[in-house]
């Protein structure tokens, strides 16, 4: 159980109640702005969209105009919700042969031969364009001041400064900016961002494909083949960002959870929750070895099929129905010893298969007075991405592709041109007859779904207040499927709050606990209940952020 747990932790904040608009950011600054969106009659869809350019701004360790996006969103009006992939696609001259002639045997994890095509951009235009109300010079504006007048870095951001300090000191690009001379910043000091702002400004007033098409893009490109990249005006050319319906769910104990779609691992989320249905949690206890057990199992199985079957949709075949269908969690239930640890889980096999049915991080929420929703994951994929600023553009590139693609012949996310990785980030969104109850995620990578899994079931199965489930104590699995861990032995690491027996019992159980590595961030969950009979909505807001929930 967790410490001082007799039947649920609580928090030293109180959640933030409102019947109007509420922002959940990891970033004050950024939320104040959403706030003011809705405020001044923007709706969800805007107020999203200037908390993203925002946190562009804010969060540089995070994401930026250099990373990708990933969202759900809810229209109120249709009752319909929305899945956006804004994520890029590799160089068309990036080919497996090309880094193994290099002399890789993995991908590169940083530098100008990570990026995939940056898409965070893109995806805020058409966001707009088929939900907003506002025009992007006027949401973005904030976000440039902030660039260009800088702001004073809080407390957990500002120490990835120094913790990144030798990253960040790779490129003179990179070092002009993010490092104060020939020292990191600290907590307190003004980052200033003159190169992003006239970047921005450039947007502002041309519009996207000044990024994607005109000048800039040009820019960019130069700064990334002459430092030995490999993407070109023509890849940043190609940049779509996808809209569908959202089609990738699962009724979980009478709520329907909405993940974001392949390339986004989110769909496991979706098939862990339809093997711990088989189970009865709530009886178990918040925070129990056993449901701890039961959950990292599940996880496992999560995880190998998603090394198995999950790529680029435009390259393989996703069995994405099969996986999230109730038959096959089922099958995979089956699987878990419920004493002891498996450590060699093995994936779904194609008979198992034929039984069912035919993307470091910055994660926000926001939900306006209409009842609109948006869940929204931004990311450069580890922090500062690829530790490569683009020229004199300001903009910090992504590591997407050294992170997300193998060199493996025959893998599913094996590198090829023009093709999507696989991402860690997602998206989550609950909803129950017909309107959201639950909007969430955090940033985390492969402990994603580790941390969503826990916020999901403490909220749904133990009834726990918002704000006590984003501060209590979590765990993870380790690894997941990062190529350069992915063959690692597992770990199960623990924060400091568990206590000494059921530690003792979980390791009794095979497995190898370990605590949470140094200077490793747990996450930056970020909640909004709705209770659909008052319609007061309930924000929380992780303590291992800066943030804080924002009231319209």
């Amino acid at each position: 159980m967790l410490k001082n747990n007799a039947s649920y932790v609580s928090s030293t904040r109180s959640a933030v109640l409102t019947q109007g608009g509420l922002v959940c950011s990891a970033s004050p600054l950024a939320g104040s702005i959403g706030a003011n969106v809705l405020k001044s009659g923007g709706n969800a869809f805007d107020a999203a969209i200037a908390v993203a350019a925002a946190e562009a701004v804010v969060l540089p360790p995070m994401c930026g105009i250099g990373g990708e996006v990933f969202a759900l969103l809810y229209e109120s009006s249709s009752g319909k919700v929305y899945d956006i992939t804004g994520s890029g696609r590799a160089p068309k001259n990036a080919t497996a042969e090309y880094f193994t002639s290099k002399g890789y045997t993995k991908m590169p994890p940083e530098g100008p031969l990570t990026p995939t095509v940056p898409g965070e951009l893109h995806a805020w235009q058409t966001i707009l364009e088929q939900f907003g109300t506002q025009d992007l010079a006027n949401l973005i504006a904030p976000a440039i001041r902030l660039a260009d007048q800088g702001f004073p870095l809080p407390g957990r951001i500002g120490t990835y400064f120094e913790a990144y300090k030798d990253k960040i000191s790779n490129y003179p690009s990179t070092k002009k900016i993010y490092l104060n001379g020939d020292f990191p910043f600290v907590p307190g000091d003004l980052l200033v961002q003159k190169d992003l702002a006239e970047t921005l400004r450039r947007i502002s007033s041309k519009g996207i494909d000044e990024f994607y098409q005109g000048a800039l893009a040009q820019e960019i490109a130069d700064a990334i083949i002459s430092a030995g990249g490999l993407m070109t005006s023509e890849d940043l050319a190609g940049q779509k960002t996808v809209v569908t319906e959202a089609q990738a769910s699962t009724n979980y104990r009478g709520n329907t959870v909405f993940a974001s779609a392949p390339p986004s691992q989110g769909y496991m989320l979706l098939e862990v929750l339809n093997i711990l249905e088989n189970y009865d949690l709530r009886s178990m206890g918040w925070g129990s070895a056993e449901s701890i057990h039961l959950m990292v199992e599940a996880l496992k199985l999560g995880f190998i099929d998603r090394l198995n079957y999950l790529g680029d949709p435009d390259f393989i075949d996703v069995p994405l129905n099969t996986i999230i269908s109730k038959e096959y969690a089922k099958i995979r239930s089956e699987s878990i010893d419920p004493k002891f640890s498996s450590n060699d889980p093995s994936a779904g096999t194609p008979d198992q298969l034929q039984s069912g049915t035919s993307q470091s991080t910055s994660y926000f929420n926001v939900i306006d007075s209409q009842g609109n929703c948006v869940s929204f994951i931004h990311s450069l994929s580890q922090y500062f991405g690829s530790g490569f600023v683009a020229g004199n553009t300001g903009v910090l590139l992504n590591d997407r592709a050294g992170r997300g693609f193998y060199l493996v012949e025959n893998h599913p996310n094996v590198i090829a041109p023009l093709k999507r990785s696989m991402n860690t980030i997602q998206a989550y969104m609950v909803i129950k007859d017909g309107r959201p109850i639950l909007v969430g995620g955090t940033p985390g990578g492969d402990r994603q779904p580790s941390w969503n899994i826990q916020m999901i079931t403490a909220l749904l199965d133990y009834g726990v207040n918002v704000q006590a489930a984003a501060d209590t104590p979590r765990w993870h699995h380790f690894p997941g499927s990062d190529p350069a861990t992915s063959d690692l032995p597992f770990e199960l690491r623990f924060e400091e709050g568990f206590d000494d027996e059921t530690l003792k019992s979980l390791s009794n159980k095979g497995h190898d606990v370990k605590p949470v590595p140094e200077g490793q961030t747990p996450g930056a969950v970020q909640l909004i209940q709705i209770n659909p009979l008052s319609n007061t909505r309930i924000g929380g807001t992780d303590r291992r952020s800066d943030g804080y929930p924002m009231p319209e």
